[in-house]
């Protein structure tokens, strides 16, 4: 039966039978116990299914998991570590030493820094594209190497929208699939899927746990993209696997090909696996998901009208606002909403600017982002540090970028404490 996706975010994963426990149990253990060394042995050769040690499976990440995947509509969900392992395991997945992928440079700071430094190290080349670009121009990126394409649904922390559809089109005329971050949006507010994205990942540690309470990624796969019509270009799935007895993945999993290749290869190898207890804490968040980003945006909403009004702010950019510049693409790929997080600069100098971040009660000066309480961060000079000025402006990360993330407390006193903190300037 087909639910909703405020049902899938309480019923999916686990359902319990006969005497078993409600709410998801927290298997917090290494192993499992068989009774025969030949049943471990067909656990080890991906023959069988089931769990013998939880850096590889565990049932309390894999009910979330499960979880995700329906929200998503994709056939399959990994749980990770973080956000930031979520991308890399997308990405490398797919690519080795030698290759190259293009992603748009609008992207998080910490994500910018993963592709463009650490990457390169291992071999993997990464080209910064500007998504405004024309079609013409972004093409010429493309290599023979190439082997996906990144961007997010909404760019943290400028906010602007990323046209799903538009690159899902242009990475598989290239024959590559398009990944996707759908961290600010979830599965609630965009589906990427339905668009012709291909694999979609999370930062779990932000609106889906929404309580700032555990740090955590996830990769999804629509199942859709048809790897072995590129056999040549994407050979760790669609050649034997020395290290599985020569197995192809392709052709012994199918849709499930991408995913059990994410699973019984890197994470066997890499680990970057959450705790059973960090994915209790985040399913408890993700049954009140839908619930939390209809407060987020209606809220944002009209913060952001607000400021708009101010005249001691200098712009703001929300992609709820008819006078954004990605207005169009939210009512499209976002109807409902996009989500809590709004990019604005002041009027006046940065010290001002300070000054007014430093003057606010309880909205918050923290690194994170996209939980319940409401909270502010500089990004030039917090997430985006590293970055230079040039790569900053490219990134669309103004000198003068307030990242203001709302939250659900009642916005008549947001926007009194943003009020308050500006009358100090």
């Amino acid at each position: 039966m087909e639910r909703k996706l405020e049902t899938i975010c309480i019923q999916g994963g686990w359902k319990a039978k006969k005497g078993e426990p409600q709410q998801l149990p927290i298997y917090q253990s290494t192993t499992f116990r068989y009774e025969t060394s030949d049943q471990m042995a067909r656990l080890f050769d991906l023959k069988d299914e089931g769990y013998f040690y939880t850096r590889l499976a565990n049932p309390t990440n894999d009910a979330v998991a499960k979880k995700i995947a329906a929200l998503e509509g994709g056939v399959g969900a990994m749980l990770t570590s973080s956000g930031q392992a979520a991308n890399f395991y997308a990405v490398f997945n797919i690519c080795q030493a030698g290759d190259h992928f293009i992603t748009s440079n609008t992207i998080y700071g910490g994500t910018y820094n993963l592709f463009g430094v650490t990457m390169k190290k291992l071999g993997i080349e990464c080209t910064f594209i500007d998504p405004e670009w024309d079609d013409e121009r972004i093409e010429k990126e493309f290599r023979p190497n190439t082997k996906c394409f990144f961007g997010e649904t909404i760019s943290n922390p400028g906010c602007a929208v990323f046209d799903i559809e538009r690159f899902a089109k242009m990475a598989h005329k290239h024959g590559v699939p398009l990944i996707v971050d759908n961290t600010f949006a979830t599965p609630i507010n965009c589906r990427p899927f339905e668009w012709g994205c291909d694999i979609v990942t999370h930062s779990t540690t932000k609106y889906m746990d929404g309580h700032a309470s555990q740090v955590g990624g996830c990769v999804v796969d629509s199942g859709n993209f048809p790897w072995d019509q590129y056999a040549e270009k994407f050979p760790g799935l669609c050649s034997p696997d020395e290290s599985y007895h020569g197995l192809t993945y392709t052709k012994a999993f199918g849709k499930m090909g991408y995913m059990t290749k994410l699973v019984a290869q890197l994470m066997r190898d890499l680990g970057s696996i959450p705790a059973p207890q960090n994915s209790f804490l985040l399913n408890i968040g993700l049954e009140t998901l839908a619930l939390r980003m209809a407060r987020h945006c209606e809220n944002a909403q009209k913060v952001a009208e607000w400021l708009e009004k101010n005249e001691k702010v200098a712009w703001v950019n929300y992609a709820g606002l008819p006078t954004n510049k990605s207005y169009a693409l939210a009512q499209k790929y976002c109807p409902n909403g996009t989500c809590g997080v709004i990019a604005f600069g002041l009027k006046g100098t940065k010290e001002e600017a300070i000054k007014f971040m430093d003057s606010l009660d309880f909205i918050s000066i923290v690194t994170h982002v996209a939980d319940a309480r409401t909270c502010v961060l500089h990004p030039a000079s917090h997430t985006h540090r590293q970055l230079s000025d040039e790569q900053l402006m490219e990134a669309g990360v103004r000198p003068d970028l307030i990242r203001l993330s709302v939250g659900i407390e009642h916005v008549d006193d947001i926007i009194k404490d943003l009020e308050q903190a500006m009358e100090k300037m």
